[in-house]
């Protein structure tokens, strides 16, 4: 059962992450997103295969938690209106997306504690695995994503706060060796470590709200 229910939700919950940065581009000004195709929830417009594929099936296989991530939207900084600002809001459009499905799911998850008694067991404990699993993998995505290390969102979101010419040092390093050190981070583990604390944390939060 676990990878039949894991999959879907893994994939609606990345595939909305990208939608997110299409819309908040087109929002800011640039329609490459729109024009080219990729602004739909049509999950098949936006399987990347390492980060819809096989990132997801190495997790799957090793015990990591399952996250993954979809083909990025195009963006064209130059169409946004302001170039650096808006690149910063588009790049955090995405974990913020996850981070509303989360307690969108902490919400319904509420919902179905306080009318347990209408369901059947069998129904109950469904919900409340599709729940808590939708919850974890929207908090580990968007945690993920908010790493300071581009290609991720926290690195252009950090670009965008930096002044100009330390952003501009700080692309041309990562620009060449940020996607390598992410992928060296997941197949090593190291990922846990930068993740888990966030992760606790906000999963903490959760915790103490369903229980209120």
């Amino acid at each position: 059962m676990d990878i039949i229910v894991l999959l879907p939700v893994l994939f609606f919950s990345i595939v909305l992450h990208e939608f997110a940065h299409g819309y908040a581009a087109y929002r800011f000004g640039d329609d490459t997103a729109y024009i080219l195709g990729r602004l739909t929830l049509n999950p098949l417009k936006h399987v990347d295969p390492v980060g819809t594929l096989a990132v997801p099936a190495f997790c799957y296989l090793t015990g990591l938690p399952m996250f993954g991530w979809a083909k990025p939207v195009p963006v064209s900084v130059r169409r946004l209106n302001s170039p650096r600002a808006d690149m910063g809001k588009v790049a955090f459009a995405g974990p913020l997306t996850n981070l509303a499905l989360a307690v969108l799911c902490v919400l319904l998850l509420k919902g179905l504690l306080m009318s347990a008694s209408h369901f059947s067991a069998s129904a109950l404990r469904t919900g409340f695995y599709v729940l808590q699993y939708a919850i974890t993998v929207n908090v580990l995505l968007a945690v993920f994503n908010l790493i300071p290390i581009p290609p991720l969102d926290g690195g252009r979101i950090l670009s965008a706060l930096l002044p100009a010419q330390a952003a501009y040092k700080y692309e041309s390093f990562f620009g060449r060796y940020g996607m390598y050190i992410v992928i060296a981070l997941i197949l090593t583990g190291g990922v846990r470590y930068i993740l888990m604390p966030a992760v606790t944390f906000v999963m903490g939060l959760f915790a103490k709200f369903l229980m209120l």
